[in-house]
């Protein structure tokens, strides 16, 4: 089976970005994503995605380039939760799906958090801007993390209902049809 026919299916797609990422969280591939080795170190200590049904509770964090989230505003509301990094070439895939997302999605109460790991927040800004994502971005900072830690994977995607209990939870990149049907959960 030649490679092209091998990722047609998203489950091959699945399978073939699952074995990458291993080898991304495992430090194989850093020289390549200039990871740190305590970056690498962070990642094997992390927890894994929260289960299902469990209550989601994200502290307050500044935005990029002004504001605040207050979980007091995702309060009866559905919350996306979306841990990226500028450096992540899965979540480069991802990102202009999420935003999509949330543009299409705010009428209908959806909250967004994305939560960048990068080394400094103006690696981030700067990312944003020059892709011109409007989603809500924070710059998770190692200090903070300690109160709200990235489970393991990136990216990684967390979906809870109006209720705060996690309906979605979700490591590694998602498809543009994965991010779609996300709203049918809401």
């Amino acid at each position: 089976m030649n490679q092209r026919t091998r990722f047609k299916t998203s489950s091959g797609r699945r399978q073939w970005l699952g074995a990458a990422m291993t080898l991304v969280a495992g430090g194989l591939v850093r020289p390549v994503l200039g990871q740190p080795v305590s970056a690498a170190a962070e990642e094997a200590k992390a927890p894994p995605l929260p289960a299902l049904g469990s209550t989601l509770a994200v502290p307050p964090v500044d935005l990029i380039g002004g504001g605040r989230f207050d979980p007091a505003q995702a309060r009866g509301k559905p919350l996306l939760v979306y841990w990226w990094s500028s450096i992540c070439p899965f979540c480069a895939l991802q990102s202009p799906e999420m935003d999509a997302f949330w543009k299409a999605q705010q009428g209908r109460g959806l909250q967004m958090l994305a939560l960048s790991i990068d080394r400094k927040p103006a690696d981030a800004a700067e990312y944003l801007k020059k892709k011109g994502y409007e989603f809500p971005a924070a710059w998770a900072s190692p200090a903070w993390r300690q109160a709200f830690p990235k489970p393991k994977g990136l990216p990684v995607t967390l979906l809870a209902g109006a209720d705060g209990r996690l309906l979605l939870a979700e490591k590694g990149q998602m498809f543009a049809e994965d991010v779609q049907d996300m709203a049918r959960l809401f």
